[in-house]
């Protein structure tokens, strides 16, 4: 059901969307076919710019319908496998620079939620505020001890605007999906589920300030990153205080090479922090662009970047890292037939997909990339064209995986704006070897073998039970099983796993265990002893590798 104000709105956008010339998308829709004579009778069709190409007049029309429409183009814009490249190009073009709401609107939100003057709680206090955008805007503040802080406020009202203009986007995408000839292969209901998740996350600022805290512990003491402190005291859900940083834009690249800054180091250390933050921490800030960076320059020689705004995070569970790390270095050593696995494998396209089917396709879309030099290598570009090969195969979109690759296209082209001879796969490469070898190593074997001991300790204690129950059930003909069933299938399989783990567990057990007495008793030999032990964690190793595979 159309409420009047969605009614209302849904004319506001078709007025704007006809002004723009983009009348063809209004009259695309089967519902509006035998009326699109009516085109010619329009002003807009005949006062138009016929030279305007249509990514710049969809990009003026979500300016116009304002802020959450100009957030929603952002984030469409990393979405490059379901757009073309020139509207995407366009819509990354957005910027989210809003009006100010009035400074001593700001200031009592800020007592209302702390419950406490302004002039109690800060030493200074600006009304003018230093940012604005669509969520939030930004004051700068001194806190009682004369520490500069800058005051984090949402705007009044923004989450009843931005839920409402939600439901106006589910309406538009059900509509197109119902009526556009292209909607269903777009699936603009599931890009709007994920534009949702978004932006909500962003207007809960302790959620933010968490984000900020968890970076912060990550770079602590790096040479590489600095992010600010949060002061939780007077942190709530719509007002967030965070120290105060100065530092250069990272886009007034004419002011760092003015000052001396080393530009090469610069863009270097952006793809180190990148790979850092992706497969050290598994935690990246996901909106680094470049309204969100600064620079600071106080040693030329050893710049080091500030971020800000840390609304938007993303993570990866360690099978997405071993497999994207896998494929990065499997994509840049020609391996075709390992990528292919490695997709299908990690479930990113269906288990029935033909791998040399698969292989052959993403060769035809690497080998003309590879016939560059490296330095001229796209590594987001090449990711964005794995996705869209992987489409063809049903890939599923991987919402964590477009995050990423989002972040590293704003990593790459701000590495490239500030280096234009950045090698990205040189700085990456070692990088990616290392922690491959890290996880391969003995250290991580022990490490997984030492995380599953729990569950090994309690399938041994539960086992006699398990195994009592069923015997009874057998014997009071009670058990019921089915041959042809995939979840018996599955289940004899987990149990064979369990099986050969509870094995090489019991057995490895047994040789550590002997292998100490033996090295206390000085039975044999101190070599010989540690020969023992170690065949016995291999053989522990061994077995949970081969479990978990």
């Amino acid at each position: 059901m159309i409420t009047p104000r969605q009614t209302l709105r849904l004319m506001r956008i078709n007025f704007v969307l006809a002004r723009h010339g983009l009348d063809e998308i209004i009259l695309t829709a089967h519902i509006f076919r035998p009326i699109r004579f009516l085109t010619y009778l329009s002003p807009f069709y005949w006062l138009r710019r016929r030279d305007v190409p249509r990514g710049a007049r969809i990009r003026r029309a979500l300016e116009d319908l304002g802020p959450i429409f100009v957030k929603f183009g952002q984030m469409l814009s990393t979405r490059r496998d379901l757009l073309p490249h020139d509207i995407a190009d366009e819509l990354a073009k957005l910027q989210d620079q809003v009006s100010p709401f009035p400074g001593r609107e700001a200031r009592l939100i800020i007592e209302q939620v702390l419950d406490k003057p302004v002039t109690v709680l800060f030493q200074e206090f600006s009304e003018a505020p230093l940012a604005s955008a669509s969520i939030a805007q930004v004051h700068a503040a001194r806190l009682p001890d004369g520490r500069e802080v800058v005051v984090k406020v949402l705007r009044p009202g923004v989450e009843h605007i931005i839920r409402g203009d939600l439901d106006l986007l589910y309406l538009i995408a059900a509509l197109a999906e119902r009526y556009w000839s292209d909607g269903r292969r777009l699936r603009p209901r599931e890009v709007v589920g994920e534009y949702e998740k978004t932006i909500l996350d962003e207007l809960d600022l302790i959620r933010e300030a968490a984000n900020a805290s968890q970076l912060r512990r990550n770079f602590q003491g790096s040479h590489l990153l600095y992010v600010p402190e949060i002061h939780w005291p007077l942190t709530r859900r719509n007002v967030m205080v965070m120290e105060r940083i100065h530092g250069v834009p990272v886009s007034d690249v004419e002011t760092l090479r003015t000052r001396g800054t080393d530009m090469q180091k610069l863009a270097e250390n952006g793809v180190q922090i990148f790979f850092t933050q992706v497969f050290k921490h598994n935690f990246f800030h996901a909106d680094m662009h470049p309204g969100n960076i600064f620079v600071d320059i106080a040693d030329p020689k050893n710049p080091r970047y500030v971020a800000v705004d840390f609304g938007i995070i993303g993570t990866l569970n360690p099978r997405d890292q071993q497999y994207l790390a896998e494929n990065f270095l499997a994509f840049f050593n020609r391996d075709y037939r390992r990528v292919a696995e490695l997709h299908v494998d990690s479930g990113w396209v269906p288990m029935g997909t033909r791998v040399n089917e698969f292989e052959s396709a993403v060769r035809t879309v690497c080998e003309p990339i590879f016939n560059r030099p490296l330095k001229d290598i796209s590594f987001g570009q090449l990711l964005l064209h794995l996705f869209q090969t992987a489409r063809r195969f049903n890939m599923e979109v991987q919402p964590q995986l477009v995050l990423l690759q989002k972040t590293l296209l704003n990593i790459e082209g701000l590495g490239r704006e500030l280096y234009p001879d950045l090698d990205l796969w040189t700085t990456a490469k070692p990088f990616l070897e290392d922690w491959t070898r890290e996880q391969m190593g003995l250290k991580a074997t022990l490490r997984r073998v030492r995380a599953g001991l729990p569950a090994l300790r309690e399938l041994l204690l539960e086992a006699p039970a398990r195994l009592n129950r069923i015997l009874q059930h057998m014997a009071e003909n009670k058990l019921q099983i089915n041959t042809h069933s995939e979840e018996l299938k599955r289940l004899r399989e987990a149990q064979q796993l369990r099986v050969r783990h509870l094995y090489y567990a019991m057995a490895g057990g047994a040789l550590i265990v002997s292998g100490t007495l033996l090295l206390a008793l000085h039975a044999v030999p101190v070599w010989g002893s540690l020969s023992v032990i170690g065949i016995g964690i291999a053989a522990i190793s061994f077995g949970y590798w081969t479990s978990a595979s």
